[in-house]
């Protein structure tokens, strides 16, 4: 429990940050789930139009503080490569 109204504020701060950074981190995870998806059914040309969308989204995680850049990054890296393995595949 707040003691202060300085730390009143701050908690209700965070608790609408927690729910704002919430929302963008489903969102993000909807992206990802859709090439995941796209991936297993084998369909190159779905999951790379389903990667093509997620990538931006995963970066824009990254401007807004909700994951860190080398994060994003290596998942998306990872994805692409798994993308194209299924063109030779």
């Amino acid at each position: 429990m707040a003691n202060t109204p300085q730390s009143a504020k701050r908690a209700r701060q965070n608790a609408a940050r927690f729910a704002v950074n919430k929302m963008r981190r489903s969102r993000i995870r909807t992206y990802l789930r859709k090439v995941e998806e796209a991936l297993a059914s084998g369909d190159q040309a779905v999951a790379a139009e389903a990667l093509k969308n997620a990538q931006p989204e995963l970066m824009r995680g990254v401007t807004k503080g909700v994951f860190h850049k080398n994060t994003a990054s290596r998942k998306v890296s990872r994805l692409a490569a798994r993308v194209k393995a299924l063109a030779t595949a």
